[in-house]
């Protein structure tokens, strides 16, 4: 496990039991301090990385939160690859076109895949995260929280990084989850699969964008990654398929799925070597995926179909090769993340609070949009499409 969501829908899983008292939390620490020795942890490295940090209730809350707002496939594919972002990539892939070409070589993935999870994870290491990652897997390690045990190692694992000196403690900032640097690994992802890619002795995956590809490569690979094969290609799925048999674990030979009438999306016949899957994310009348193996290593990464997708077609896009071909079956548009802030920017003009317009559609945003929604009589969804950027574009 690697990333933010990942984490997420562990701690959705296993829920969070109330705030323990104040006191306990230093009481806490020195039970964690005993098991970091035993790992290695100087008790200077444990003193100066824990001095002042306090218990944080708003990363209990945002472990907490749940969205009530399911996020539609076409509006989850649309902010995370746009034109904006493939073109911030191409730029991204070019500045740093040594290291992700040693990348490749060394570690045998697509650089193009390896700059897609780049992009998707930081937007090419331009967000980071901003809680400090001591504090965030403290607080997670001294709550209520089934899974305490988990995130004492995650803690123990930042610990031993401080330790050997890797990367600055003030730069170690991330999630609230503790997923930190250019391409979000966890802790204790670093400490199996971090790599030093520039040489320096360090394994620095916040300001070396080298070893964060070369990381994410390393990644990639321990996750069965076969250069040369691909992800997989959009498909036309037959009149009445049935999605039931979808899905990226449902592999089977190439010729179980052209029996069934599935081809190319230009309507060529499959190819494939190997078991291949189908994904119909958006159902039998939205745009279908042939998948092989290498989208299993990509998905890997974050465990969601979605994400894996965003990955999968980021990577075709800055390749050069076209988007997502097919309509999406929605009569209103999802929007780009500059169409997204240009929609922030009218609510403000309209007098709504939504804060800074980032493209960030947050709760603030949602409910601008119900109350421009209820004066046009439209359906109250609070979702940023095409419809409402034209009614305030009018």
């Amino acid at each position: 496990m690697t990333s933010r969501a990942t984490i997420t829908a562990l701690i959705c899983l296993a829920g969070l039991a109330a705030s323990p008292a104040r006191a306990d939390f230093d009481s806490c620490l020195a039970g964690i301090q005993s098991q970091a020795a035993a790992a290695g942890v100087s008790a200077q490295t444990f003193r100066t990385a824990t001095r002042g940090i306090a218990y944080d209730d708003k990363v209990i809350a945002l472990s907490q939160k749940q969205p009530e707002f399911k996020t539609p496939i076409w509006d989850y594919m649309a902010a995370l690859v746009d034109d904006e972002r493939v073109e911030d990539g191409k730029a991204a892939m070019r500045r740093n076109a040594q290291a992700l070409a040693t990348a490749e070589h060394r570690y045998g993935v697509d650089r193009h895949v390896i700059a897609a999870v780049w992009g998707v994870e930081s937007n090419f290491g331009k967000n980071l995260g901003t809680m400090p990652l001591v504090q965030s897997l403290a607080t997670l390690a001294c709550s209520g929280s089934r899974r305490r045990d988990y995130f004492r190692g995650e803690l123990i694992a930042t610990l031993k990084i401080i330790e050997r000196g890797d990367i600055e403690p003030s730069r170690l900032t991330g999630s609230w989850a503790g997923a930190f640097g250019q391409t979000q690994f966890m802790p204790s992802t670093y400490q199996r699969l971090a790599v030093d890619l520039d040489g320096d002795g360090r394994r620095d995956v916040v300001d070396s964008t080298a070893d964060a590809v070369g990381s994410t490569a390393n990644f990639l690979r321990a996750a069965k990654w076969s250069n040369g094969m691909g992800w997989g290609y959009e498909v036309r799925l037959p009149r009445g398929f049935n999605t039931a048999a979808a899905g990226r674990t449902r592999k089977h030979p190439v010729g179980h799925w052209t029996a069934m009438g599935v081809t190319k999306a230009d309507g060529s016949p499959l190819t494939a070597s190997g078991p291949v899957g189908i994904l119909a994310p958006a159902g039998a009348n939205g745009p279908a995926f042939l998948v092989t193996k290498n989208f299993d290593a990509i998905y890997s990464y974050n465990a969601a179909e979605s994400y894996g997708l965003a990955i999968a077609v980021l990577s075709d896009r800055l390749r050069g090769r076209p988007g997502v071909q097919a309509d999406w079956p929605t009569d209103d548009p999802p929007l780009s993340r500059a169409e997204r802030r240009d929609l922030q920017v009218r609510l403000t003009q309209r007098g709504f609070d939504v804060g800074e317009p980032d493209g960030k559609v947050g709760e603030k945003t949602r409910e601008a949009i119900k109350a421009v929604e209820r004066s046009l009589g439209m359906p109250l969804t609070g979702r940023p499409g095409g419809k409402v950027l034209q009614a305030l574009r009018g």
